[in-house]
């Protein structure tokens, strides 16, 4: 595990222990895949947020907002002090991701919205001839919700090649495993039935995260999904895989016990 991404995890769960609320498990699982996409293939301007010409991403997973803020901040939509703020009464930055926040594109909270927005933005970058892709971060847990499936049709449909779905596959929601509360295998089969193109991939694997972003951008055909296996709560033992992480914090001894796991070969 790289420095980069221990420090970001190092930095959301200090987030979230400070709060004394937030969701350490789906925000751990994705830090490769959102650093990743930040640093090396979208473009943005912290400067000009707003800016037409940008590329959009929609969190969809709403909660994972102590990993979105890090990631945003990292790459400077706002300073880094905001995030010992975070979750405070009157914050810029508050449990699920706003639009009030430099960055961000769409509040969500309520899960199954992210797909459908997406697909609304690739459809007017279609009609306005404008050249920014769209990219849609989801848990799978949300993958649940007849919304989200309304969507991977329409999106296959109408060909819409400028829109990218991350799957954050971390196998592990609220209340369980996915597969014991509403299983989405056989998820490549049925997302290419839909008419989608799908890469499925480690999700903490770089390079691999790479290769699927590439071939995204290449792409001139579908819309692409990428599939990625990740662990929820990656990075800290105790966490790892486990639902009763999925939105709480550390107490002291927790997070001193996390964190000196997060700081091993730095």
């Amino acid at each position: 595990m790289g420095n980069i991404y221990k420090n970001l995890r190092k930095e959301i769960l200090t987030t979230i222990y400070k709060a004394k609320s937030g969701h350490p498990g789906g925000s751990f699982s994705g830090v490769e895949l959102l650093y990743t996409l930040y640093s090396e293939f979208i473009k943005f301007d912290p400067k000009n947020p707003n800016e037409e010409n940008r590329d959009r991403v929609i969190i969809s997973k709403g909660h994972a907002s102590p990993l979105v803020y890090s990631i945003l901040s990292e790459f400077g939509f706002f300073p880094k002090s905001e995030l010992e703020h975070f979750r405070k009464f009157g914050a810029l930055l508050q449990g699920h991701v706003s639009k009030t926040v430099p960055g961000v594109e769409l509040s969500t909270g309520s899960l199954g919205q992210g797909l459908s927005y997406s697909c609304g933005v690739a459809i007017a970058g279609f009609l306005k001839k404008a050249n920014f892709k769209v990219f849609c971060y989801m848990g799978d847990g949300e993958l649940q919700e007849g919304s989200v499936w309304e969507s991977f049709m329409t999106a296959g449909d109408r060909n819409l090649n400028n829109l990218c779905a991350i799957i954050d596959y971390n196998k592990v929601q609220e209340n369980g495993f996915v597969k014991d509360i509403k299983n989405l295998e056989p998820l490549k089969e049925k997302l290419e039935a839909f008419g989608w193109k799908v890469f499925e991939i480690d999700g903490h694997n770089v390079e691999e995260i790479r290769s699927a972003y590439h071939n995204f951008f290449i792409n001139k055909e579908k819309p692409v999904a990428i599939i990625a296996n990740t662990v929820k709560g990656k990075g800290v033992s105790f966490m790892e895989f486990k639902s009763s992480w999925h939105g709480k914090a550390p107490n002291e001894e927790e997070y001193n016990k996390a964190i000196k796991e997060l700081e091993v070969d730095i």
